[in-house]
């Protein structure tokens, strides 16, 4: 929009009234926090919501792979030769070998749940989610024969557990005796205390070389499963297809939609409601902005009428209103991106700081699965954001701005 010089100059001069005006100046100001307040609700709350969807992925995949070849039983007998045909498959960029078992953990007489994961060495140190997530020890100390395990950071907290001690892990699925079965127990030294950030893996998690929980199982040279990475995981179900088909009968392929289904349907349906119901607050707030500019055509119609006697066009006074609208709608979009921004760069900080205040946990990992207020901010997103707001404000001031210009000059200078 091309304003000339005097059009910006009334422009100016009813974006910052003068003497008397103070109270549309007012209602102009809080129209501006009000569209401030919309904007940066709407950066936080999404960028939360992605954060918490690419963390959940990051974690939960990275540990599990973007899908998984199970055995039926929790065994899978001729794991080589499917370890093969996986590694061969077309888009496959990676097939590891694992096991993974509920059993269950002591430590001075305090029993605790445990998820056995038995993984390659290799993938045990190059693993990208406990890789830089260990808090005590290191996971190099993990060897086949070697009696060392790594848990959990919750699961040491919980037991009492520190580097150095010796936990038993406990399977109920012992050796058969004329007794009965009697359960296995086995001593393991702890080598290692990580955080992946997920609260569920780091209340049970112990992880040991394959060679160590086929011995704690009584496998012999049998896995659970093989985990495999692909080139998309959007695409695993495509990719994995032909794999299928070979091993049928043998194992089903689980991809990572499947066995967290509920999860990040919940997070879609959630992210979804929420950018509706923030976009409200913005439609809302730029009511002020429509209800702001009545007020100042109501208080300038004498101005406007003088204006129109003057010369000034139609266009010209719709441009200026316009203008007005527009402007306090870009103002207050710029100040909620730098708000919302602020805020999520200080978001960690910010939750202790009320959580000190009030006294109440607001960010129990029990209860929302990752240990801190996760952010990723969508530059696509925050774009559409924006665009909307600045939409929504110039909707607002086309009333305002055609009502002002079809004022009638001789109805209002009547009787001046």
């Amino acid at each position: 929009m091309i304003l000339s010089r005097y059009e910006r100059m009334i422009a100016k001069r009813y974006l910052l009234p003068g003497k008397g005006e103070g109270f549309i100046f007012l209602v102009a100001g809080i129209s501006l926090a009000a569209v401030m307040l919309g904007v940066a609700a709407l950066i936080i709350v999404m960028s939360v919501m992605n954060g918490f969807r690419a963390e959940l992925f990051d974690k939960i995949v990275g540990l599990n792979g973007h899908a998984v070849v199970q055995g039926y039983g929790g065994r899978l007998p001729d794991w080589q030769s499917i370890l093969k045909q996986a590694r061969a498959t077309p888009g496959v960029t990676k097939a590891t070998p694992m096991i993974e078992q509920p059993l269950g953990a002591i430590f001075q007489g305090r029993f605790e749940p445990a998820l056995v994961r038995g993984m390659t060495v290799a993938d045990i140190r190059n693993n990208k989610t406990l890789k830089g997530k260990v808090l005590a020890g290191s996971l190099d100390n993990l060897t086949p024969n070697s009696g060392k395990v790594g848990i959990g950071s919750r699961l040491a907290e919980n037991m009492g557990v520190q580097l150095g001690d010796t936990i038993t892990i406990y399977n109920p699925a012992g050796r058969s005796t004329p007794f009965g079965t009697v359960p296995r127990q086995v001593a393991y030294q702890v080598a290692a205390i990580f955080e992946v950030g997920v609260y569920d893996y780091d209340k049970a998690m112990v992880v040991m070389p394959i060679e160590d929980a086929q011995t704690l199982l009584l496998l012999g040279d049998v896995v659970s499963m093989i985990e495999v990475e692909t080139v998309d995981p959007d695409r695993v179900g495509q990719i994995l297809e032909p794999l299928a088909g070979k091993v049928a009968g043998r194992a089903v392929i689980t991809d990572w939609r499947q066995m967290n289904a509920s999860l990040f349907e919940a997070l879609a349906v959630e992210r979804v409601a929420m950018f509706v119901v923030l976009s409200i607050i913005v439609l809302v707030a730029v009511f002020n902005i429509l209800s702001s500019l009545i007020m100042l055509v109501r208080a300038k119609t004498r101005d406007i009428a003088i204006l129109r006697t003057m010369g000034a066009s139609r266009v010209g006074l719709v441009k200026i209103f316009m203008t007005v609208g527009v402007t306090i709608g870009t103002l207050g979009m710029v100040a909620g991106m730098v708000l919302g921004f602020t805020f999520l760069f200080f978001r960690q900080n910010m939750v202790n700081a009320i959580q000190f205040v009030t006294g109440q946990n607001l960010w129990d990992p029990s209860i929302r699965f990752l240990t801190e207020l996760p952010s990723q901010p969508d530059p696509v997103e925050i774009a559409v954001i924006c665009i909307m707001a600045l939409v929504f404000s110039f909707l607002a001031t086309l009333y305002p701005a055609f009502k002002a210009a079809n004022t009638d000059p001789v109805q209002v200078l009547r009787y001046e």
